[in-house]
Formats: structure tokens, C-alpha cells, sequence
């Protein structure tokens, strides 16, 4: 699919392709044409034409989002271009705009805003090379301590010390990176280049380097906080963390495994998950709610419904809820409301099915995607299933992968589903029948891939035939064996291998020194 370019970008595209001479007449370019050829240049990847444009930005502002957005000269939207080639130039160029000796009085710049990027699975640039959101933390933390150590040695004019560029990233922390935000962070008020953090994502960090990194970060104006993978983060520490820091404008907010754990309750845990709930309820942004694998059965409504506002997104995978949460949850003001909802691992059929119906009936204006993944959906509740999504028509996303269901079911709830006319991914299981009699679910990791793939890929044309012929080519359908795409776990796979290699030497050394002690 082409997208119409104006004349206007047609000629950026001219002037920008010819690096040597789009670089040696920016001084003549009006200043209003500055992000039309930074768009232009973004497209072709010409990484030494955007540093400069960066370098001489003329406007107040620096949007990334905005910039490479939909625009009236070119319609296509390049900001899921993590193009690395393209990105770095951005950010050395922003370093040099401070450097460049040229009177600070023609330097306007004053906000920089990088939180518009985002992290996809397919890239479209010729390098093929991503700078994914751990790498533009990692870049931009470097830069700013590069730029102190240059204005601590060298003689700049007096002026560069008044600059003061506010630069809004979404910031992810691991160990590797931790020393290298830390130093930057302290020295924010000495930089130029003032890193403010909306979004903040920390995996593989002790809990003492978790506490230590985000009180240095303004949770004044943190909208995002996610505390995923080996952040060992349980439920006195989140009081704590709430108790200690304030978080005005936060509206999503993801925690690690295990946070909650409501079978070794004592009455003080039970003190401590109502004063989380109260402080929940002080966030009058949040939105989005994510605690998967935590065990929270019965206890939902305690912690959710002090929440001043509805939430839009709510992930309570493998959360062992049992039939009073999902009533309360059918009932409360947040289901008229979610736009996202993940309820996987929970045997909806067995346990709730016409709760669950009526959760389904009451966020059906609004719900846009929907993750059922290891439910215990069989052929016997499509039925069921087709009657709860038939009003879901604002639906974008289903995922259901994990369930028994056989290749005849998928077909005829793949036919249903060609009806939701806003579905464009659908993430689907393999058919029962592709694997081997007596496979029990959930399908351990082990025997994950352990089907007859020929059969599979028969069955996969024929689930997209039905689409081709309902004339639905827009719904993409997969089956993705591993769960799906994480730009983060992508970009950070190999340090999180380690982590849980580490850990899991350490734990069977224990377990030897524990065992010799017996003998």
C-alpha cells in the first residue's frame, strides 16, 4: 500500500537525498520547513542530514510522536521506525545542539519529547538495525554524562551553562544499565539536557537499586511505572513504595509475579492489601492495571474498588480468581469501562461462565482487545463464546491461544468472527486434533511443539481461506507457541537468560548445602 506524498514532501525528499548539499544549505531553509525535512530525512534514513537538523532545531520544541506522525504531506505514521541508524544521529545531534557555539540567544529549544517512539516487531528500515527503548536509555543517560565531563574541560561560551531542554523519555532499567541512569540522574540539575521520566520500566535490579533509581526519577510527572521480570517486589514492599513516594499523575501501573499472595494471609497482610487499595485510590489517573500471576482469590474488590477512576485496562492473568471476584468485578463501574482485558489461566467454562457473560455484555461498548489464553475453551463453549463477543463490536484483538479446541471449532468461531468488523489480530491455539491422543492441558513447555505441523499449517490455510473469502484479508491471524511479542524481553533476552540462570545456580546450591547438612 502506497501512501500519496504532497509536492511539498516530494521536494523535501529531493533536497535531503543528496546528504553533502542538504547539510551545506540548512542555513538557507525557512524554519517552518525544519520538520518536514526531519520526516523526509527519518524516511530515507539519512542519519548525517537529521543530526544536523537536530543539531540547528529553530523551534521551541522537538516532538518525535507529532513529527513522525500522520502529517497533511505524508500521511504514513513512522514513529514504530525504531530505526537505530536514525535515532542516534536524533540524539548526538541534540548533544551537539547544546555544544554548537553558534549565540545561545538564536537557541529556542526548549522541551524534547522521545515518548512518542514505538517499540514494534517488524521494522521497515533498510539497516534493519533497531534502537529499542533499553538502548535510547542507555544512548541518552551516556550523552548527558559525556556532555557535563565536555562543559566541566573545555571552554564553552558562558552562555551554553543557561540551556535548559527538558527531554521526556520513557526510561527502562536493568542492571546493566543501572549505573550509567543513576550517574545521569544525579546530575540533572548540572546538564543541559534535563532527563524527565514519564514512563519507567525496571527489570533484573535488586529491590535496594529499584528503590534508589526511582526516587531519583521526578514521580511527579511519572505517568508509567511497570516493575516486571526478577524485581522480587511483594506486597509490604509496594506499601512501602507507595507510602514514600507520590505518584499524581500516574496512569498505568504493571507489578512483578507474585506481589500478591493472598494463601499465607495474616491479618496484618490483609492492614497492608487495604492501605495498597487506599493509595490506589489517591492515583486519580490510573487507568491501567496489570498483576498477573499473583494470587489474589477473593481479595479483588478490596484492592480495585477504592479506585476513584474506572479502569480501562486490567490484566489479572493466572490471578487464581474464584466466582466472587469475577462478580464483583461484572458488577463494578469498571466494567462499562475497559477497553483491555486479560483474563487468562482461569477455567471461565467451569467456574463463571454467566459471569463472565455478563462482564463481556457490560464492557461490550468499549472493549477493543480481549486475552482468554489457557481458559479450558472446548469445542462445547463456542457457543457460549460466539454469544458473549457477538456485541463486542469495537473488538480489535482476540487471543485465545492455549485452549482444547479442535480444527472444526476454530473454523466455524472463525466464520463468527469475520463479523466483528473492527478485529484486525487474532492470536489462535493448535487444534487439539494436531496433537497426539491424551495431550492434557495445559500443555506444558515440554510437549508445546510436539504436533503434527503439516496438519497444522492444512488447517491455518483453511482458517484463512474463510477470512479471504468473508473478504476480511485485514484480520491477521497467528499462533504465537511462546506468547507474544515483547519489544522489552526482546531487547533484553540474553540479560534475562543470565539473570535466571544465575538464580537458578544459586538456588540448587542451597539446595545441595541444605541437603549435605541432612546427610
Amino acid at each position: 500500500r502506497t501512501t500519496m506524498k504532497s509536492l511539498r514532501f516530494i521536494s523535501a525528499e529531493a533536497f535531503v537525498s543528496n546528504a553533502e548539499f542538504a547539510r551545506k544549505n540548512l542555513g538557507a531553509v525557512s524554519h517552518d520547513l525544519f520538520p518536514l525535512l526531519f520526516k523526509a530525512s527519518y524516511l530515507l534514513e539519512q542519519g548525517e542530514v537529521i543530526h544536523d537538523l537536530v543539531e540547528n532545531w529553530p523551534l521551541f520544541d522537538f516532538n518525535m510522536g507529532k513529527l513522525l506522525g500522520a502529517t497533511l504531506d505524508y500521511q504514513e505514521d513512522l514513529s514504530h521506525r525504531t530505526c537505530s541508524v536514525c535515532l542516534e544521529n536524533c540524539l548526538t545531534g541534540l548533544r551537539d545542539y547544546v555544544l554548537n557555539q553558534s549565540s545561545p540567544y538564536m537557541k529556542k529549544l526548549k522541551v524534547v519529547d522521545l515518548t512518542g517512539i514505538k517499540d514494534v516487531e517488524v521494522q521497515f528500515c533498510k539497516c534493519k538495525k533497531t534502537m529499542g527503548r533499553w538502548a535510547r536509555t542507555q544512548l541518552l543517560s551516556k550523552l548527558c554524562s559525556e556532555l557535563l565531563v565536555y562543559l566541566q574541560q573545555a571552554q564553552c561560551n558562558p552562555g551554553t551553562s543557561k540551556i535548559s531542554i527538558s527531554v521526556l523519555i520513557d526510561l527502562f532499567v536493568t542492571e546493566r544499565n543501572y549505573e550509567l541512569v543513576v550517574q545521569a540522574l544525579l546530575k540533572k540539575c548540572s546538564c543541559p539536557l534535563k532527563i524527565c521520566c514519564v514512563g519507567f520500566r525496571s527489570d533484573n535490579l535488586t529491590l535496594q537499586k529499584f528503590f534508589y533509581i526511582i526516587k531519583l526519577t521526578d514521580s511527579s510527572l511519572l505517568r508509567k511505572l511497570e516493575i516486571v521480570h526478577n524485581v522480587h517486589l511483594e506486597m509490604e514492599h509496594l506499601e512501602m513504595l507507595f507510602n514514600s513516594i507520590h505518584f499524581p499523575l500516574l496512569m498505568s501501573l504493571t507489578l512483578p509475579a507474585r506481589t500478591f499472595n493472598v494463601r499465607r494471609f495474616t491479618a496484618t497482610d490483609e492492614q497492608i492489601l487495604t492501605n495498597i487499595g487506599e493509595k490506589m485510590g489517591e492515583m486519580r489517573q490510573l487507568t491501567e492495571l496489570s498483576m498477573s500471576f499473583s494470587v489474589l482469590t477473593g481479595r479483588l474488590q478490596k484492592l480495585i474498588s477504592p479506585l476513584k477512576t474506572p479502569l480501562k485496562m486490567l490484566d489479572v492473568s493466572n490471578c487464581s480468581l474464584n466466582h466472587a471476584d469475577m462478580a464483583y468485578l461484572a458488577n463494578s463501574f469498571h466494567a462499562y469501562h475497559l477497553e483491555a482485558l486479560d483474563l487468562s489461566g482461569h477455567d471461565i467454562p467451569e467456574l463463571y461462565p454467566s459471569t463472565f457473560s455478563k462482564l463481556l455484555s457490560h464492557c461490550s461498548s468499549v472493549l477493543r482487545s480481549l486475552t482468554l489464553e489457557d481458559c479450558n475453551i472446548q469445542d462445547t463453549h463456542v457457543n457460549m463464546l460466539i454469544l458473549g463477543l457477538s456485541p463486542c463490536q469495537k473488538l480489535q484483538e482476540f487471543k485465545f491461544i492455549g485452549n482444547p479446541l479442535s480444527s472444526q471449532a476454530l473454523k466455524y468461531l472463525f466464520t463468527f468472527l469475520c463479523e466483528l468488523p473492527m478485529l484486525k489480530n487474532v492470536e489462535f491455539p493448535v487444534p487439539r486434533d494436531c496433537y497426539p491422543i491424551g495431550i492434557t492441558y495445559p500443555i506444558d513447555d515440554a510437549s508445546l511443539c510436539r504436533f503434527d505441523h503439516q496438519k497444522y499449517e492444512r488447517v491455518a490455510e483453511e482458517l484463512n481461506l474463510i477470512l479471504l473469502q468473508a473478504n476480511r484479508e485485514d484480520i491477521k491471524a497467528s499462533t504465537p507457541l511462546f506468547g507474544s511479542y515483547d519489544a522489552a524481553v526482546q531487547e533484553t533476552n540474553n540479560e534475562l537468560g543470565a539473570y535466571l540462570i544465575k538464580s537458578f545456580k544459586e538456588t540448587l546450591e542451597k539446595f545441595t548445602t541444605s541437603f549435605n547438612k541432612m546427610s
